[in-house]
Order: C-alpha cells, then sequence, then structure tokens
C-alpha cells in the first residue's frame, strides 16, 4: 500500500499521504518482533542477544507511540474535510503534513528511546528469561533484581497521556464530525462521509481497545 500511494500521483494527498505512513508504521510494527519470534520458533533455540533485545523494544515502541499520534491526525483531515471544507488547504497543507508525521515519528522515538535505555542500564540478577515473545519492557523490568515501582507507575502515566490525549481528540473530531453529517441535506453526502469515517474509527477501535 505504502508502494502503490507513492507510485500513483493520483493519491498524493494529505489522506493517502497519512495513511501510507501509518501502513509504513504497521509494516515496521510487525517486524520488529515477528521475524525474531518466528525465528526462534523454528530452529528452537528461544534466545536473543542484549542488543537485540534494545532494537527491538526500541521499534516496537516507536511504532506504538507513533501510530497512535498518526491516527489522531488523520482524524483531523476528516474532521477538516467534513467540518471546514474550505480551510482544507491551509489546514492540510503538503508542509503541514509533513510537521504532523515528523512530530508523530519524533515524539514516538523520544519516548521509545527513554524506556529502553532505563530498561537496559538496570541491573538484572534474576533469570534472564524474559516471559514474552519479544522483548517488552514490562517483561524486561520484572526481571530487574531492584525497585522499580517508580519507574512502572511514570510508564502507567506516560502510556496513559499518550493514549487518552490523542483519544480525546479523536473523540471530539468524530462528535462534530457526526454532528454536521447529520445536518447534511444530501443522502449521497452522508453515506459517503459515513463510509469514510466509519473504516477509519474501526481502525482506530482495533488500535485503543486492547490498550484499554
Amino acid at each position: 500500500m505504502t508502494a502503490l500511494i507513492f507510485l500513483d500521483l493520483l493519491l498524493h494527498t494529505p489522506m493517502y499521504f497519512l495513511l501510507s505512513q501509518l501502513s509504513l508504521m504497521d509494516l515496521l510494527y510487525i517486524s520488529s518482533t515477528v521475524p525474531k519470534m518466528a525465528s526462534n520458533f523454528l530452529s528452537g533455540q528461544k534466545s536473543i542477544s542484549f542488543l537485540g533485545c534494545g532494537v527491538q523494544s526500541f521499534f516496537f515502541l516507536t511504532m506504538v507511540t507513533s501510530e497512535g499520534l498518526i491516527l489522531a491526525s488523520m482524524v483531523y483531515d476528516h474532521f477538516v474535510t467534513i467540518c471546514h471544507l474550505l480551510h482544507y488547504p491551509i489546514c492540510m497543507s503538503k508542509m503541514t503534513c509533513v510537521k504532523k508525521t515528523l512530530g508523530s515519528w519524533t515524539l514516538g522515538s523520544i519516548n521509545s528511546v527513554s524506556h529502553t535505555v532505563y530498561a537496559l542500564h538496570l541491573p538484572y540478577c534474576r533469570s534472564r528469561a524474559v516471559n514474552h515473545i519479544f522483548c517488552d519492557v514490562p517483561a524486561m523490568v520484572s526481571l530487574a533484581c531492584v525497585d522499580t515501582w517508580v519507574y512502572e507507575y511514570m510508564v502507567f502515566v506516560r502510556t496513559s497521556l499518550f493514549l487518552l490525549v490523542p483519544f480525546i481528540g479523536i473523540t471530539a473530531s468524530y462528535g462534530q464530525v457526526l454532528f454536521a453529517v447529520f445536518q447534511m441535506n444530501s443522502k449521497d453526502g452522508r453515506r459517503k462521509a459515513f463510509t469514510t469515517c466509519s473504516t477509519h474509527l474501526t481502525v482506530v477501535t482495533l488500535y485503543y481497545a486492547p490498550f484499554v
């Protein structure tokens, strides 16, 4: 999907640009965990290097955080399209899309670096067997031989912020979108708007429900 959007000039619009970024994040999201998991399963070794564990954790956390922010940007695109169509060229210009995308990747990377660095610098004096299919930070922290309750509390607070803030923005935007759609006189316009929004709303639900 990312390649098709890049190659087709007709798809060089803000909505499809954000969709290509979402597809790229999903690809990297899966690639950070599944290949190693499958390799360990087929070989029977079930091991990973310390550096590999850090790299895996970094990319996984980056994609998780960035994807939530990109989903919020896509909702904003729908909101401007339906509620403020005349302002769309300004609100969703190419530069604005690039800034939103770079902001999502940057915030995701910063959040990931802080968690990964902390987890890798913990003293591990217990078993080195991570009770998970990949190097997830909570599974690594449980192996540390120091009290990590402060860090675990910070993980909870930071994760809640990265989930709640975009979710509140998504809910508020979709509330105004639905209000505007119900006021449309054209049945075809309402149907097209519902079709566009329902698809994205399904993705949002599938993303947020497991985290909640």
